[in-house]
């Protein structure tokens, strides 16, 4: 397992777009967090019918 951070980007062609973003959580002044040059996945989430539980994998990597 790996330390990261799951981010919620909007996207205006699809609405929110989940990301998990490699290493600790670091501020930036411009953009709210320090994301460039770190690797990330594209999130999908899915959901049992029948008792709501979710799960999520972070499989696909997103192109910088």
């Amino acid at each position: 397992m790996s330390t990261g951070l799951v981010l919620d980007r909007g996207d205006y062609n699809v609405g929110i777009v989940q990301q998990w973003v490699e290493g600790i959580p670091e501020r930036s002044y411009w953009t709210g967090l320090k994301t460039k040059g770190r690797e990330s996945y594209k999130v999908h989430t899915f959901r049992c019918d029948s008792c709501g539980y979710l799960e999520s994998y972070a499989t696909e990597p997103v192109e910088q």
